[in-house]
């Protein structure tokens, strides 16, 4: 039996972790989640078994750009597939996202067909 990757959920809203892992614990989704992009660093680099990062790009102190630029540039985890999630969706963010290095774009509020669609693409 393959073993199912985890997936890591960066985002500074306590709703959007929750409604988030509602929705993988729904689908048996293994999930880790973290309260901002520092922290989400530290799990990513201290649990080799995350296979995809959901990363929210409004947060404070190290937005998801930064986070995501971070990740990139590791030898050891910068090709786990990055989905940017956010809510200021607004023309040019879709690109933004993918030139800072996220493997792909959805916007808040959350279509949950769609993001098990794009999770399943990866993992």
């Amino acid at each position: 039996m393959k073993t199912q990757k985890v997936i890591l959920l960066i985002d500074d809203d306590n709703r959007n972790i929750f409604a988030l892992q509602l929705t993988l614990k729904a689908r048996k989704y293994r999930f880790l989640s973290a309260p901002n992009a520092m922290e989400g660093l530290q799990l990513l680099h201290s649990n080799p078994e995350i296979g995809l990062v959901l990363m929210d790009m409004m947060m404070p102190e190290m937005d998801g750009y930064e986070a995501i630029k971070q990740i990139r540039r590791s030898d050891v985890y910068g090709s786990v597939p990055i989905i940017a999630v956010t809510a200021n969706a607004m023309s040019g963010d879709k690109e933004k996202c993918l030139a800072a290095g996220a493997d792909n774009y959805i916007a808040k509020p959350i279509d949950v067909d769609k993001l098990m669609k794009v999770i399943e693409e990866f993992l």
